[in-house]
């Protein structure tokens, strides 16, 4: 990655998880890089079921010295994708990682802002049971179901899929 991508990504990052914690209404943790494991930083919270949950940003594809026509594009993965996980660290409460739904957002640096509202909305949707209506996305994506549980499971804002198919 170019190091103007490696600032941003870094930058939205935690501008990202800072809101996304704010609006959670629960603790959330926010943990740094760990060199040593390879693991991104992520947000964390547990759940009415006492279940860790986690919400990992990540660079998709990103332009760099030998390509730096390559899209910049990211991918916010909840529950999915993000290396070694350690529910440790919420204490004797947590009941281990919550594997019964994940999902993935591949969209643009300059969406992924504008989707924090939208994704705490979502994961308000999963815990209450498909209760709340998820409002409209603010960018409008494409998604392909899951076979399991007939949940989505994978979107791409339209932008984002854009970016690929004129990349390759």
């Amino acid at each position: 990655m170019t190091p103007e991508a490696i600032r941003t990504v870094s930058q939205l990052r935690q501008e990202f998880y800072d809101r996304f914690a704010a609006k959670m209404n629960v603790p959330v943790k926010i943990t740094t890089r760990n060199s040593s494991t390879g693991n991104l930083p992520m947000a964390s919270w547990i759940d009415d079921r006492q279940r860790m949950n986690y919400l990992c940003i990540y660079v998709h594809t990103a332009p760099d010295e030998l390509l730096p026509e390559r899209p910049f594009i990211l991918r916010v993965s909840i529950n999915k994708g993000a290396g070694i996980i350690q529910s440790r660290l919420w204490g004797r409460d947590c009941r281990g990682i919550n594997q019964s739904w994940h999902f993935d957002l591949t969209l643009l640096p300059e969406e992924i802002l504008d989707f924090c509202s939208w994704i705490v909305r979502l994961i308000k949707f999963h815990r209450q049971g498909g209760v709340l209506d998820v409002p409209e996305p603010p960018h409008p994506f494409d998604f392909k179901m899951s076979t399991s549980n007939l949940l989505v499971n994978e979107a791409w804002t339209q932008k984002a899929r854009q970016e690929i198919r004129v990349d390759h």
